[in-house]
């Protein structure tokens, strides 16, 4: 433990003698800002997502409601068409049995005749555009519904996929329980939540041994799923940070703890580093309050957050429409 505490305080004094060039500094803030939007746009895109599902929805909805309508105007057309015809046969057999009147009746019933028959035809081209809309809007309704139920699937699937990857690093993370660590699944999304007195001592951003076994087990899971993109956020407490040296203030120490997390994973060749993110959230993402000291040890913490890729979702919503 003296030795550790030796090797810390040279550490610290050989950052305090060493300076950071404004280009360094500029870049990590650009980079910073660079991940924060990619951050809010894949929050973006799943909301996004989730409108466009609902919003197909009520387009299936409405198909039904007029499928419903069309079906309510054949049956219209088909009782009209069966009323104008038994009225024609009525009118065939009044001109039969007035054959021997007089010829203006008789050019009189003639003339309603072929009324009554163009009334018929006009019903019969309307009953038989009906009919061809109605199997459209079948067509159209039915090749939805396949989609929508395609769509749903894939959505379900990729739900239980995310569930199982829970209960993966669950089991994997099972001998840190208790002691700072959570597994939690909520959004659509897996978030593995690292306490920092598992991970780092007061002020620092290196990984201690304890901690270095968590994140090992983690990115074991990640190399068995390569279609998980995965945000490594760091997050601190409200006290300002007072160390000096090559750490500036909290953002600048929660981006370096997140991007020392980042390292640890990157060991693992299996881990498509494409996949990794790292971001600083310093003090402005806490999940409890900053007032006891309780709530500090909670709020400083690292947070890696697995969200599955959703571009084949995205083409199959985009196919939809």
């Amino acid at each position: 433990m003296r030795i550790k505490t030796i090797s810390a305080g040279l550490l610290a004094l050989a950052l305090t003698t060493s300076c950071v060039s404004k280009k360094v500094y500029t870049d990590l803030e650009n980079k910073y800002a660079d991940l924060k939007k990619e951050n809010r746009e894949m929050a973006d895109q799943n909301t996004a997502l989730t409108k466009e599902k609902n919003e197909l929805d009520l387009k299936g909805k409405d198909l039904k409601s007029q499928l419903d309508k069309a079906i309510a105007e054949r049956d219209k057309l088909a009782a009209d068409y069966a009323a104008t015809k038994a009225n024609l046969d009525n009118l065939k057999t009044s001109y039969t049995a007035l054959e021997k009147d007089s010829s203006s009746a008789l050019d009189a019933n003639v003339k309603k005749n072929r009324e009554l028959l163009a009334q018929l035809e006009a019903k019969e081209k309307a009953l038989a555009a009906e009919k061809d809309r109605l199997d459209k809007l079948s067509a159209e309704l039915k090749d939805r519904s396949a989609r929508v139920d395609e769509l749903e699937g894939k959505m379900a699937a990729q739900e239980a996929s995310m569930v199982a990857l829970k209960d993966k690093l669950s089991k994997a993370l099972n001998s840190f329980t208790g002691k700072g660590l959570t597994v939690e699944h909520k959004n659509g999304k897996v978030y593995v939540s690292m306490e920092n007195k598992l991970l780092f001592g007061s002020g620092s951003w290196t990984v201690g041994p304890e901690g270095k076994k968590a994140v090992v087990e983690v990115a074991k899971v990640l190399a068995d799923n390569p279609d998980i993109s995965v945000l490594i956020e760091g997050h601190t407490d409200n006290v300002p940070y007072a160390g000096g040296g090559a750490v500036t203030d909290n953002w600048d120490l929660s981006t370096k703890r997140a991007t020392a997390i980042v390292n640890i994973i990157r060991e693992n060749k299996a881990v498509d580093p494409k996949n990794l993110t790292a971001a600083g959230r310093s003090e402005f993402a806490p999940i409890t309050s900053n007032e006891t000291a309780e709530g500090k040890s909670k709020n400083r913490r690292i947070e890696i957050i697995l969200t599955p890729k959703l571009d084949e979702i995205s083409k199959l919503l985009n196919d939809i429409n």
